[in-house]
């Protein structure tokens, strides 16, 4: 499987990425400039996060102008994986692959540690790796993670079972309903403040993400290769 890793001016975690998807998951991972349009040849995407653009306006909205944004539309319409953690989910909110919007933290700073996080669906292609309830520990670091959606909005992620994770403990954030990871329509478009590609060895502190992204290959497996 190969992975495009998308950059924006300001993406800053992008060997975050890189390592976790070819030295620990074994599988093809290249960094893909944002100007540059071609994503035909790749069986996923991932943005990691950073602060596309210094964050200016807000975090993600300048990457509105970028060439590679029609091409992620694109993408988005195959059905193949798209991840943004961090600011890649601000981005992939902007540019309307998943609804919803950010705001400051409560605190009104950026923040990092570690959130606990609980798994709501496991019939995801991201979290098939997981159960249900499952308590998982992943890094984050942020300044606008307050993801608020409407409540009608918020009452349809509920019963399309478009939310994936949520927060164990909701008070550093205040997001809506303690929402940590949601999905698109479609089911191919995984959106999360926390960061999995920094929870894939012992040697960061846990591996707890790492069932994210074999989850990911575990679909693609089921989905390419022949088993007779």
């Amino acid at each position: 499987m190969k992975f495009a890793v998308v950059v924006f001016p300001g993406t800053s975690c992008e060997v975050d990425m890189l390592h976790a998807i070819t030295e620990i998951v074994g599988q093809e991972a290249e960094v893909v400039w944002h100007s540059e349009a071609d994503l035909e040849k790749f069986d996923g995407v991932l943005i990691p996060t950073g602060a596309a653009y210094g964050n200016y306006l807000r975090p993600g909205a300048l990457a509105r102008s970028s060439v590679i944004v029609e091409s992620l539309r694109a993408f988005a319409t195959t059905g193949k994986p798209i991840v943004g953690v961090g600011n890649g989910f601000h981005i992939l909110v902007e540019i309307g692959l998943l609804p919803g919007a950010f705001l400051h933290n409560p605190s009104l700073k950026f923040t990092s540690g570690n959130s606990e996080l609980i798994v709501e669906n496991t019939d995801s292609m991201f979290t098939k790796n997981y159960t249900t309830g499952q308590k998982i520990t992943v890094p984050y670091a942020h300044e606008f993670g307050s993801y608020f959606v409407e409540d009608d909005i918020a009452i349809e992620l509920n019963n399309t079972n478009r939310i994936v994770f949520r927060y164990a403990d909701n008070k550093t954030v205040n997001s809506t309903q303690a929402i940590a990871g949601v999905l698109n329509e479609a089911g191919n478009i995984l959106g999360m403040l926390s960061l999995p590609e920094r929870a894939v060895e012992d040697i960061l502190g846990g591996t707890d993400g790492l069932a994210l992204f074999t989850s990911i290959l575990k679909r693609w497996n089921e989905n390419n290769v022949s088993h007779a």
